[in-house]
């Protein structure tokens, strides 16, 4: 039994390939599955049998040897009250109608550092925002 590894799996088709070391990749069906596996997972490592098949290499039976690394949850960090969002958008007007508009109305890029940190600052207001 070859070693590979899966190189993509789609459980809503049912279907995907493994990778062959040494020669093509094989296709891989729902039900040449081990019992209780519903998924395979991209990286994962299988033993498997294949033969030809009309389109080529098929695998007949799979053999989990690892399994899949688990991916982390994203959790959303909580919300800002309204209040505190207005608080900062008001202080970050007042910033940008004081540091940013005045080298740009001067035809001048405010310099780099602080236009970085200003930038820096819209975009965790942007995530808040969007949360």
């Amino acid at each position: 039994m070859p070693t590979g590894t899966v190189r993509w799996y789609d459980s809503e088709r049912g279907f995907g390939f493994l990778s062959n070391p040494g020669s093509d990749d094989v296709f891989v069906g729902k039900a040449v599955l081990p019992e209780g596996v519903e998924a395979l997972h991209k990286g994962q490592r299988i033993d498997f049998d294949f033969a030809a098949g009309r389109r080529g290499p098929q695998a007949l039976r799979v053999r989990v040897l690892e399994e899949p690394k688990r991916v982390r949850e994203h959790r959303p960090r909580t919300k800002r009250k309204p209040e505190e969002l207005n608080s900062l958008v008001a202080d970050l007007v007042t910033t940008l109608e004081q540091r940013v508009m005045p080298p740009l109305a001067a035809g001048r890029y405010p310099d780099r550092a602080e236009g970085r940190q200003i930038a820096k600052i819209l975009r965790a207001l942007a995530k808040d925002l969007d949360a």
